[in-house]
């Protein structure tokens, strides 16, 4: 396995001790055009996309669009892509139907990590050729297998540096930078889905569950697989 490259300009930022602003001011230092930002249109792509737009950060966006989301999801993007201007990037994506074709109807009911695979993780591998780090919104509460997620971490996988400017923000505080900045987010949320992703794989939680409980319910599987540095089982 390949090591991590040198960062372009310092080999040993502290960038723990960085707040989310400035770590994304860094990144953009570091990397300029060849830093990207992932949206799946959760509160965290809200939050990051007005982030990003308060600190003038020309970065393009990859729509993480698995042609599978919520009503509420496409709306929720379209208000983010008016209100800043963003330079959104489509990846493509193979449709439903040739899914269908090739791999049998509903094969999220079947094989939920292959269906991720196809529709989320091999768009993405291709999406982010062209750079050298990817901007991501994933927390460490958002459940165990990210706990311990850093802010700056080398992905073999992909080929790229993730940063991670939320990785140390609480639900809450999500919530709190949304709502006085007035930021357009996911009516969902309002309806019980803390977590939000494609329609066939994403229910409602309680209070009293894992922010992403409502994922794959009823089902071990924790992770779509974006941030699962083993290759996943094809």
């Amino acid at each position: 396995m390949a090591s991590a490259p040198p960062l372009p300009e310092s080999n040993s930022p502290d960038v723990e001790a960085m707040g989310a602003e400035e770590l994304l001011r860094w990144g953009y230092a570091e990397f300029g055009d060849q830093l990207c930002l992932t949206c799946s249109w959760q509160k965290q792509s809200s939050a990051l996309v007005h982030m990003v737009a308060e600190l003038g950060l020309p970065l393009d966006v990859i729509e993480l669009d698995t042609h599978l989301f919520f009503r509420e999801s496409y709306e929720t993007r379209d208000r983010l892509v008016r209100r800043y201007g963003l330079n959104l990037i489509q990846p493509d994506v193979l449709t439903v139907a040739e899914q269908h074709r090739h791999e049998g109807p509903n094969l999220w009911e079947r094989d939920p990590d292959r269906c991720c695979h196809l529709r989320k993780v091999e768009p993405l591998i291709a999406a982010l050729e062209p750079y050298d780090a990817w901007i991501s919104g994933i927390r460490r509460d958002q459940s165990p297998s990210r706990a311990e997620t850093p802010k700056l971490q080398w992905s073999e996988r992909y080929g790229v540096w993730k940063v991670h400017p939320l990785v140390d923000w609480d639900e809450q505080r999500v919530w709190a930078y949304i709502k006085v900045n007035e930021i357009p987010y996911n009516p969902l949320h309002e309806t019980g889905y803390r977590s939000i992703g494609c329609m066939p794989c994403t229910k409602p939680t309680r209070p009293d569950e894992e922010e992403r409980a409502g994922r794959w319910a009823g089902s071990d599987k924790l992770e779509c697989g974006l941030h699962v540095e083993a290759p996943a089982s094809t």
